[in-house]
Formats: structure tokens, sequence, C-alpha cells
């Protein structure tokens, strides 16, 4: 309305002085009306805990992502005008270090950072080169189809565009000899390579550089090659492709089928290999099976610790775990003779301590199975001997003592042996269905002898 009134000249009203009430909209003479507050009442049924984590301010907004300082969780904040004093600026000479010219140049910056460098100087980044002398390329760096003209025309050219092979390709003297930049880089990185080895250059300055020109040469005709195909000769190789696939799946699914046809004709040799029993003897395996029978020797293998195989992280611990297939009685008695040679249970899981213990368990379930046979045949030996005797009462058969187990109860005074402090399964209280149809026989026959 300002504007409108100088067009048509007619008086207006004095401008306003700006202040911060102005810039914010905000009039002193208004009063403010305040606003009432939502109270919002937590729904019935929802425990607190629950409601304050929904809500976390007084504007009922949800909380932020991240942690902020700004009070406001993930709103950007306001911008607050007229609070603080706009920093000055000011048209100042600088000189940029990257010219050597001394050339002085005019630009705004502030008022705080007069004096300082200029701040664009940190990307002046120069590279160092080496440099050979008249005796070293005399001695070391002659080469044929190079001339020393060409060689210090490279590392002049090297030297002002920092081995940016392009512009120096581009920079190339006409009237020297035609290089392609294979060529020159060839050249260069031959002759750094030969000074760094003279001067016995040490770090990552002294790293030798391997330049193959021919195979960059090779690998930019395939490029170019690759790149001159025309829509048809795509669509021809994108058809092989898919040809080769198929091929792979076929070859796959043949290979699989050939695998099936081999397990079904060795399970069918293995099946013709059983001999055909006939009912008396399938009856006669099942009563056996009824039966329990006691462990036999090939059997006896000690304690096969599976191989700890993850792909994650896994503890060495884990090599020292028994496997399920130990049964508890035997977990007992290792515990107990762990126990009499005073053996932690649990030992540390180092690398030597983990074969050690496997090895000791492992031998400990052999010499338990072991007496397990051996009490089994020591009993029925002992069965035998009752039924010979029964038969021929006349005799006596006596049994040799290495056939017979020292139980130790005549000394009760001396140590106990490793193989006496294990407890077997089958021990000769506890006979089993064979043994104690054996006793009974021998009980019955005793009996017909004593009434006749």
């Amino acid at each position: 309305m300002a504007d409108v009134r100088d067009i048509l000249e007619l008086e207006r009203s004095p401008t306003p002085e700006v202040s911060k009430e102005v810039i914010l909209g905000l009039r002193k003479d208004v009063p403010k009306k305040k606003k009432e507050k939502e109270v919002m009442r937590r729904p019935e049924g929802m425990h607190r805990e629950l409601y304050a984590l929904l809500y976390s301010d007084s504007n009922k907004d949800l909380p932020p992502l991240l942690p902020t300082d700004s009070g406001q969780g993930y709103k950007s904040v306001k911008a607050k005008l007229g609070m603080k004093r706009v920093r000055p600026w000011k048209w100042m000479p600088f000189t940029n270090p990257a010219r050597k010219d001394n050339a002085v140049l005019y630009h705004w910056r502030r008022v705080c950072d007069q004096g300082k460098d200029y701040p664009f100087a940190m990307f002046n980044k120069k590279v160092e080169l080496l440099t050979y002398s008249d005796s070293e390329y005399s001695e070391h760096l002659l080469c044929d189809g190079w001339t020393r003209t060409e060689t210090d025309m490279l590392f002049d050219l090297c030297h002002r565009f920092d081995l940016r092979w392009p512009v120096i390709h581009d920079r190339w003297p006409s009237h020297l000899t035609s290089r392609t930049m294979e060529d020159l880089k060839e050249r260069y990185y031959n002759v750094t390579n030969i000074l760094k080895k003279v001067n016995n250059v040490s770090g990552p300055e002294g790293k030798i550089v391997n330049y193959d020109g021919d195979h960059e040469r090779r690998r930019k005709q395939q490029l170019l090659k690759l790149w001159d195909r025309t829509p048809k000769q795509i669509e021809e190789e994108q058809q092989l492709v898919c040809e080769l696939r198929k091929i792979e799946a076929r070859k796959k699914e043949r290979e699989k089928k050939t695998q099936d046809l081999q397990k079904l004709i060795s399970a069918d040799a293995d099946a013709r290999k059983i001999p055909k029993t006939t009912k008396k003897k399938i009856q006669q395996t099942k009563v056996a099976k009824m039966d329990t029978l006691p462990p036999s020797l090939d059997s006896c293998t000690g304690i096969k610790f599976p191989d700890v195989k993850s792909s994650g992280v896994s503890l060495r611990s884990q090599r020292m775990k028994l496997p399920a297939s130990v049964g508890q009685k035997k977990v007992k008695a290792i515990e107990q003779l762990l126990t009499e040679l005073n053996l932690e249970s649990n030992p540390m899981a180092v690398e030597e301590v983990c074969q050690h213990f496997n090895e000791l368990r492992s031998d400990l379930v052999l010499m338990y199975d072991l007496r397990t046979i051996l009490l089994n045949y020591v009993f029925e030996l002992q069965t035998l001997k009752h039924q010979c005797e029964s038969l021929m009462p006349d005799k006596v058969l006596e049994i040799p003592e290495s056939l017979t187990i020292n139980t130790g109860e005549e000394s009760p005074s001396r140590p106990r042996a490793i193989s006496e402090m294990i407890d077997a399964v089958a021990t000769p209280t506890t006979p089993n269905r064979k043994r104690k149809a054996a006793l009974e026989q021998s009980n019955v026959l005793k009996k017909i002898k004593s009434r006749t």
C-alpha cells in the first residue's frame, strides 16, 4: 500500500520502526490469548509405563529416532530472527599460494577471518617426481627407441601437469616421434623404477610400479571391440549366455540322477548279499533280542568326540563336552575317578588340555566297557561251573586264578585299583534272564539228585 500511495502522490503513514516485535509479528497492545491445553488422558487398560513411552513432551509428539539436543525432537529448528547481530563482511585482498606471480585478488570475506590463509590453498597438491643426472642417465637409463631429448621432455611435462597422462599425451610435441599414451607411461615408470633401485629409496615412495604397456593396449582394444558391437551382436551374445545356463542346469540334473541311480544299485546289491532266513531263525533272533546282550569287544572304542565345525565363532570348551551317547552311569564313573585322581571335572579349555582331557576320559570309558565284559564272562563261567557240579557231583571244577577277579575284600587296607573304582553295568548281583534260567535249572537238578 505504501508503493501505491507513492504512485498516486498521496500522503502515507510514517513507516514503523524495525524492531524484534515487528519482525516476529508481535504486538504489545494486543493481549495474547492463552490457549487451553488439551489434557490427554491415559486410555483405560494401558499401563502407565507404556503411556509414558508414547509421548515424551507436552506437545504429545512422538519421540525422535536419533538423539537430538534441540529439544524439539525430529522437527526442524525454527529460525530465530532479530536475536543476534549480523556478522560483518568486508571486501579485502588475498593471494593464492598456488600462483607464483604474486597476483593480488579481492573477494568478500568475514571480518573475523581477516588475516587467515586462503582456504582453498589446501587443495594445492604437488606430485614429487624423481630426477636424474647426466651420469645416471648414461649408466642406467639408456634405452633403444628413446633419446635423451625425448626423456627430458617427458619428465618436464610430468612435472608441469602432475602425471595427468591425457594432458601430457595431448601436449607431446609434434616435431618429436609420435608416441601413444602407453609408450609414455611405460618409459616413465621404467625410468622411475631404475632410479628407485639405484638410489635405494625406502618407504611408500620407493614402491616399484609394474606397468605392462602391451597388456594395457590389448585391454583398450577389447574395450573398443565391446563398444563397437551392434545391437544384433548384443542380442546374439545374450542368447548364447542363456543357452549356456540351460546346458549347465541340464548337466547338474543328469549328475543328480546318476548319483540317485548309483545309490539304488548299491542298495540292491547289499540286499541280495543278505541270505534268506527261515521263520525259525527269525523267531530265534526275536527271542535273542529280548535278552540284554553284554557289549562286545568290537564296540569298545571309548568316546568319539565330534568335531566342532561351525561357520561363526565357537568356544574351545565345546570340544570337551561329552556326547549324548555316553550314559549316565559312565558319566558318574568318570566323575568319581577324576575325584580320586584329584582332577577337575571342568578344567581350563587350553588347546593341549582339551586334547589330553578328552583322551583320558575316552580311556576311562574304554576301561569301563572292558570291565563290564570281563564281569559278564566271569559270571557265565561261574554259572557253567554250577551246572557242571550239578551234573557230576563227584567232581569239583576249579577255576584258575587268572580267570577270576580279585575284589580286594581279603586286604581292605590296600589301595583300590583303577578298575575297582569303576562300577560296571552288569554286576554279578544283577543277572539277566538267561543267567537266572541257568541258575534255576542247576537248582532243580540238585534237588532231583538229592531226592534220588
